[in-house]
């Protein structure tokens, strides 16, 4: 089974500043449990409270890009870099985002082994697309990148949001690698 949490220490929880433990209430209250990914970058709580910020605010749906479409590109990402944290954690929660019937968890399941076989519309497909592409091939990004997420109807501000969201994880899916972040065993059984 998986090995014992990281290499880096992981602070007790009253030690922590108000507003995270905050956070690690909220987290417990909705989620029913701390994200691993948590209590990791507690370890530098200042930056935990930066990084999550931010999280949250690539994970505000707007008009043509839902709250799935943003966690398809986590999903997307973390799977083209084999983070398993972050295809575990975000595998849950595109399962929940998508609606949680038992044809989302297998479209989340799809769109977590090979997005090319999850039959999505042009719109998830292109966004599927750039987000590999950016992943994979950062260096050959064009802007016909960029128009062929506008011309499935994208917002100038939701093409932003796909290319944060997606460099977001590559940075997220490398501290995870890096630190030796695994996901909370629960995550395998949540909405299934």
């Amino acid at each position: 089974m998986a090995r014992a949490l990281w290499f880096f220490p992981v602070p007790d929880e009253a030690d922590l500043p108000e507003r995270l433990r905050g956070l690690f209430a909220k987290a417990r209250e909705t989620v029913g449990l701390v994200p691993n990914v948590f209590r990791a970058y507690a370890y530098r709580p200042e930056r935990l409270s930066a990084w999550f910020a931010h999280y949250k605010m690539l994970h505000e749906p707007t008009e043509n890009l839902d709250r799935a479409d943003r966690e398809m590109i986590a999903v997307v990402v973390s799977a083209y870099n084999r983070c398993t944290y972050c295809i575990v954690s975000h595998g849950h929660a595109l399962r929940k985002a998508l609606g949680g019937r038992r044809e989302d968890q297998v479209l989340a399941d799809y769109i977590a082994t090979n997005w090319r076989h999850a039959g999505l519309d042009p719109r998830r497909y292109a966004i599927c697309d750039y987000a590999e592409k950016l992943t994979a091939r950062p260096h050959e990004m064009t802007d016909d990148d960029l128009q062929r997420l506008a011309d499935v109807g994208l917002s100038p501000h939701e093409v932003w949001d796909v290319a944060e969201i997606a460099a977001m994880y590559n940075f997220t899916n490398r501290m995870a690698l890096a630190t030796g972040q695994l996901p909370n065993e629960e995550y395998h059984y949540l909405d299934r």
